[in-house]
């Protein structure tokens, strides 16, 4: 939430900034004034059912706001950041946002104040076991007033995700890969070190990893450990989940150990061996 906090201490930027809030639960800060919630929402459905539900808008801006829905598809990208988008076709056999309604798609709240917001979802009779994501996000828009002036023109976004479960599909994934990767660093000529664990979903339903990740030195001595971020692994993808090292790696092999549930009810251990070597960058 760095960022957050720097745009907002610096009033004389011109800008549009836009947040968005949903998979990993983050807290939205106070001054940012529009809140959401729930920010994740998993819903289990049978073909041609349809539930119907709300969201709840927060707006503690200190004035009045403008707001508009969007439905959105979103993916999870190699850097562990959620992107959503319009229209994703690459994420459209797991799609939910052709199924999903929200009322009002556009308002004014005063502040502070709290409204809420109903969605409505409906899987096609045809729908095949699986999991389904989309999300609803909620954007302001500027006052009559800023378009007319000059200034900074802030546009703030805070997104809830669903999760359409479908039937029982059975959670298929795990484990798939182990690196180091050196990453630049302005402060650093030599980068920093950062660990990866690729993991694999082979089936129709997401799931969470949690979990720890260890690094173990030649010496067999544990010099640093990370737990998994709370972030999905979609239907039928390899997620990359990332861990920026503290410890500095000198020249040589590591051993990265990893111990993570996906919820299907078996512990998955695995380890690999491998090299910080910045001659093969």
């Amino acid at each position: 939430m760095h960022t957050i906090s720097h745009l907002q201490c610096r009033k004389s930027v011109v800008a549009a900034v836009f947040i968005a809030v949903a998979l990993f639960s983050l807290p939205l800060c106070a001054q940012v004034g529009l809140g959401l919630a729930p920010m994740r929402l998993e819903i289990r459905m049978t073909p041609g059912a349809q539930h119907s539900g709300s969201v709840n808008l927060t707006n503690n801006s200190g004035g009045k706001m403008r707001i508009r829905a969007e439905l959105l598809d979103f993916f999870i990208d190699r850097e562990d950041t959620p992107q959503f988008e319009r229209e994703n076709k690459a994420e459209s056999a797991f799609s939910c946002r052709r199924w999903l309604s929200v009322n009002p798609m556009e308002t004014e709240m005063d502040a502070p104040a709290q409204m809420p917001v109903r969605y409505t979802i409906h899987v096609p009779a045809d729908t095949h076991e699986g999991s389904y994501h989309c999300a609803a996000g909620f954007t302001t828009l500027p006052s009559a007033e800023a378009l007319s002036g000059t200034g900074m023109r802030m546009a703030v976004r805070v997104v809830s995700a669903f999760y359409i479960v479908v039937g029982n599909p059975a959670i298929d994934g795990g484990l798939k890969e182990f690196k180091l990767e050196n990453v630049p660093d302005k402060d650093n000529p030599k980068g920093t070190w950062r660990a990866i664990v690729v993991m694999a979903n082979r089936g129709k339903m997401y799931f969470r990893p949690t979990g720890k990740l260890e690094v173990i030195d030649a010496e067999n001595k544990v010099i640093e450990s990370a737990d998994f971020q709370s972030i999905p692994v979609l239907p039928n993808r390899e997620q990359r989940f990332l861990f920026p090292l503290k410890a500095p790696l000198g020249m040589g092999t590591y051993t990265l150990r990893a111990r993570v549930d996906i919820g299907n009810g078996e512990i998955q251990e695995g380890k690999a061996v491998v090299s910080a070597d910045l001659s093969k960058k």
